[in-house]
């Protein structure tokens, strides 16, 4: 994978080429490296899930994903704690959702394994019919 950023003006960037892409330290109009991490996250699980749920023919109608994430007090400022919360809709057994969870985050969702072991992340579900 190949990829580019163009610096803008002061601690603003773009991606060079494909999709619309802003980021900055600080703006209001763009979303900080920090909030792209949380969303790449989000994205990579909620894809694996809904890939394995669909796989298993489970009657999904929808998926949702809530972050909370806790940063270090010092430099680097990383992420120490992350809590995923999947909102699910649809008549899917609670183990299965838990399931796919599972494997997203031990074993398919490169994202979430590039990430620090010692970081706590931990998730839960609430399933509505």
């Amino acid at each position: 994978m190949s990829l580019s950023l163009i610096w803008d003006s002061d601690l603003n960037f773009h991606a060079d080429g494909g999709p619309e892409l802003k980021l900055a330290s600080s703006s209001p109009d763009a979303y900080s490296p920090m909030q792209i991490l949380a969303h790449a996250i989000m994205g990579c699980m909620a894809m694996d899930i809904v890939h394995i749920l669909k796989k298993g023919r489970h009657d999904l109608k929808a998926l949702s994903v809530a972050f909370e994430g806790e940063r270090a007090a010092d430099h680097p400022k990383r992420y120490v704690k992350v809590h995923l919360t999947f909102n699910v809709k649809g008549n899917i057994p609670q183990d299965a959702v838990e399931r796919a969870i599972e494997l997203s985050k031990s074993t398919y969702c490169s994202v979430s394994n590039t990430l620090r072991t010692d970081m706590n992340f931990t998730t839960s579900v609430q399933i509505s019919a």
